[in-house]
């Protein structure tokens, strides 16, 4: 991992020179509480700016869907006329499209499948990761696009870590009723709690869609501990800033 305008970038894709890949950090943009969608343009229009000219790019490249925790995937066959609603995930093969989501404690995790080249983008708290919305964004691309899970690479991106991450019945319920070799991602604190590793849970199941173990890479940073560099909405309340994790075909 290296950094570059204090973007975080990922080693399982430095070798593709097809690919940009990486996740903002506190330092990367000026502003504070940096957002990158909201219900005025004053919310994200200086970040998403400050990110288009760090890229290199036009701002009419950068693509966010309006997050709401569910398993939807879109399809982007070009720039957007409008917002894409309730949707976690973006999944394209358009060349110059920056396909981004944003996080503070949830996962961020980018897809690439070099044989086909298509790329995905997919936000998964923790109602994503029981929804296994990865799954449906390697689906999408298998479906639309012909990949072959066993092709595609990933990256588990920073977000808050199984040591801080103390859940209740609720969610420690829904990720053994969804989540494969669950037993695998729940941890009892000393205190009979149980915390849920979100990175092993959302690598469980993008072994289970089909990738390979080699092709999977979990940064393993946590956005709570490392609260200097990173966002973290259970730290610091949840109109904090946020990350943006992005990801393009050149």
């Amino acid at each position: 991992m290296h950094k570059k305008h204090s973007f975080v970038h990922y080693p399982i894709f430095e070798s593709y020179q097809n690919l940009v890949a990486f996740t903002s950090t506190k330092q990367s943009f000026a502003t504070e509480k940096t957002r990158f969608t909201g219900d005025s343009p004053e919310i994200y229009t200086e970040p998403r700016k400050q990110l288009a000219e760090k890229l290199g790019i036009d701002v009419k490249q950068l693509v966010f869907p309006r997050q709401t925790h569910t398993d939807c995937v879109a399809e982007i066959d070009g720039i957007p006329n409008c917002e894409i609603t309730e949707t976690d995930a973006l999944v394209t093969n358009q060349k110059g499209i920056c396909i981004c989501v944003q996080t503070a404690d949830c996962v961020p995790v980018l897809l690439f499948d070099p044989k086909k080249l298509v790329i995905a983008a997919v936000h998964a708290g923790w109602r994503g990761t029981v929804k296994k919305i990865a799954a449906v964004a390697v689906q999408k691309m298998t479906a639309k696009f012909g990949s072959d899970p066993a092709n595609i690479i990933a990256a588990i991106g920073p977000s808050v870590s199984p040591a801080i991450y103390e859940v209740g019945s609720e969610v420690t319920e829904a990720v053994l009723h969804s989540i494969p070799n669950a037993e695998k991602t729940i941890r009892l604190n000393s205190s009979g709690k149980n915390h849920i590793d979100l990175w092993e849970a959302n690598r469980q199941v993008l072994l289970e869609a089909g990738l390979l173990i080699k092709s999977i890479e979990i940064i393993g940073e946590c956005s709570f501990l490392e609260n200097d560099k990173y966002f973290s909405a259970r730290k610091e309340g949840a109109e904090t800033g946020r990350m943006v994790s992005g990801i393009m075909l050149l």
